[in-house]
């Protein structure tokens, strides 16, 4: 995991410290999920290639069990961009915030300067792109966390199951 977000394309990306992208900062990260994770505040999974090989990690933050909502963030080791990894993993762990944690809505920001980012979630087919003025909390404390300008686009419980059913 280190070795990935060390990468100058993703460590940039995720606006990674050298700290948190060593080895030490990367077993603080796993401590922080784990920790998060048994407090009901996240859902992290590793993301894993073909023949297991770890290729990136996926995240459901900032579970909110009153409004039913939650962020989702995604980074992938860059030798694996572009193959399709983003949207499997997607479609995978949104199923399981609608279906086992009984989620409504999935936030998913980006950084205005993360072209990259904005991109993959255009591609997801069960997206709403561009929803900053209907959710303004949820896009200012995005821009708080990140202290960038960024986008905020929706998943939503109905389109992502009925898509998901359509599909799968």
């Amino acid at each position: 995991m280190s070795s990935l977000s060390t990468a100058p394309q993703v460590k940039d990306a995720l606006g990674l410290t050298n700290d948190q992208a060593s080895l030490e900062g990367t077993i603080d990260f796993i401590g922080f999920i784990l920790e998060q994770e048994r407090l009901g505040k996240q859902y992290s999974r590793v993301i894993l290639d073909e023949t297991e090989n770890l290729i990136g990690v996926i995240t459901l933050k900032d579970i909110d069990d009153v409004n039913k909502t939650c962020h989702i963030g995604t980074w992938i080791g860059h030798q694996y961009w572009g193959k399709g990894y983003n949207e499997l993993a997607k479609s995978e762990i949104l199923h399981i915030a609608f279906t086992k944690l009984n989620l409504e809505y999935v936030f998913a920001g980006a950084k205005l300067i993360n072209i990259r980012s904005q991109k993959a979630q255009e591609k997801l087919p069960y997206i709403r792109i561009g929803v900053e003025s209907k959710f303004p909390e949820k896009h200012s404390k995005l821009e708080s966390q990140v202290d960038s300008p960024c986008v905020l686009n929706v998943i939503e419980r109905e389109m992502f199951l009925k898509w998901y059913s359509d599909n799968k």
